[in-house]
């Protein structure tokens, strides 16, 4: 049955949805079947593995809102052991659509049951917000990975994103866990950034992953190929970063995950 991981941060522009296209993307070339689900209405995750959101006939849209089966959504990507459910436009309504629906927080929960044993893992690239996708997001998931920028104000808004974990945790998913931070376009010459990792590392009780993806113009530039790193450019800093990202996360599976933590 899949790992089921979310990663979360309602800040935009922290290497979300990078980390989750590559993530999953390695993650496939180390064997594991996995599917990379769209939550975000933008469908940056879908359009960076080459998808044109505009012209997909069904999207998750269709299994959350109007009860698609999700295998009838599902795409084939460039990388072996590596599907997709695209986003598109129509999730921009369904937050909307959602307030007036039955057990609205766990629309995505009985999606992805229905497909759940077909895969190792099951990453979920979340919106940049903390409305019902998001929520639909936490509550679908065993694990959440929060992305941080390494940057100035990259910890403002962390801790509403642990009170609203804590919160679904407490009334929805009591079974859900932080399986790490993990810091993001890192630039080692700049002393701010070394500044972040450690406030990281001493103000939070949170496992911090021992890989860190550095800031890289290849990994901006894959997206606007529709390709993951791995595919564009296998050999650059950001490839490696995230190749040794899966393999902790492969890790941590079979050790037991003995460092994760609750909120």
């Amino acid at each position: 049955m899949a790992k089921i991981i979310s990663l979360v941060n309602q800040k935009g522009g922290v290497g979300k949805t990078t980390s989750a296209i590559n993530l999953a993307t390695y993650l496939a070339a180390a064997g594991k079947f996995v599917l990379l689900c769209d939550l975000d209405p933008q469908g940056n995750a879908s359009s960076g593995l080459g998808v044109d959101i505009r012209k997909i006939e069904k999207s998750l849209y269709h299994s959350m809102i109007m009860g698609e089966h999700p295998s009838k959504i599902i795409l084939k990507t460039r990388t072996l052991g590596h599907d997709l459910i695209p986003a598109s436009q129509d999730l921009a309504g369904a937050g909307i659509e959602l307030v007036h629906m039955d057990n609205r927080e766990f629309r995505l929960y009985n999606v992805l049951r229905e497909i759940r044993t077909n895969y190792d893992y099951i990453i979920i690239d979340s919106p940049p917000s903390l409305g019902l996708l998001t929520i639909n997001g936490l509550v679908a998931s065993d694990e959440i990975i929060i992305p941080v920028q390494t940057e100035y104000f990259a910890l403002e808004g962390l801790s509403q994103l642990l009170g609203t974990i804590e919160l679904v945790r407490n009334n929805l998913q009591p079974q859900l866990k932080i399986m790490g931070a993990l810091l993001t376009m890192y630039d080692k010459r700049n002393r701010l950034a070394r500044q972040v990792i450690k406030e990281m590392y001493d103000h939070f009780p949170f496992y911090v992953f021992d890989s860190i993806i550095p800031r890289s113009v290849r990994l901006a530039e894959a997206p606007g190929f529709g390709k993951s790193i791995m595919s564009f450019d296998s050999l650059s800093k950001g490839a490696r970063a995230y190749k040794n990202l899966a393999k902790e996360i492969i890790k941590m599976e079979k050790s037991g995950n003995k460092r994760k933590f609750t909120v």
